[in-house]
């Protein structure tokens, strides 16, 4: 049922934002060098690594690292990067990893490839059963503000707790967040 749900979701978000992926997309192009779509090594499923599409919000020569480990990653951002993270509007590009199977419109967001802590630590709990989400319960109790291990917990909890009613709870509290923007950092 959770898959019926992605794809009827997955479809319906595609078409009702056509016009906004189009304007974002032309934005991103207008205002810096480099590619639209920044695609991204991830952690999906068993660990099985995928590659997961964002509207470019970084320079093109910001090394490869979870933006926390960055010195200063206000200072690697494109003129309109902080918009596009803020309003989460670089995420749009994840429908077609929901489409395809990849990625869950609810469930732990994908860690990076090189995040051996974060993926050492959901595979010792069983998280890494799980698709990964475009959101999911640590999402909305903290988004970047939390710790990596405050993250698995939540995770964890959402393994143990899922359901129809807890994604839909956890859709929800997405919206208030990202209309908000609460708990992003950079």
């Amino acid at each position: 049922m959770k898959r019926a749900v992605d794809l009827f979701l997955a479809l319906a978000a595609s078409l009702i934002l056509i016009v906004p992926i189009g304007i974002v997309a032309l934005c991103v192009r207008l205002t810096s060098p480099g590619p639209v779509l920044y695609w991204s090594n991830r952690v999906g499923r068993r660990n099985e690594i995928f590659r997961m599409p964002k509207f470019r919000s970084m320079r093109i020569d910001t090394p490869t690292v979870a933006t926390h480990l960055l010195d200063d990653p206000s200072r690697y951002l494109t003129p309109i990067g902080g918009f596009l993270r803020k309003s989460s509007l670089d995420e749009l590009p994840q429908l077609w990893c929901i489409l395809k199977g990849e990625m869950s419109f609810v469930g732990p967001r994908p860690a990076l490839y090189n995040q051996d802590d974060l993926i050492a630590l959901r595979t010792a709990e069983g998280v890494d059963a799980l698709l990964p989400g475009l959101t999911g319960w640590a999402q909305v109790n903290g988004r970047d503000e939390l710790p990596i291990p405050e993250k698995v917990k939540f995770d964890v909890d959402y393994l143990q707790r899922r359901s129809f009613f807890m994604d839909m709870r956890i859709l929800a509290m997405t919206v208030g967040k990202v209309l908000g923007s609460k708990g992003i950092t950079h």
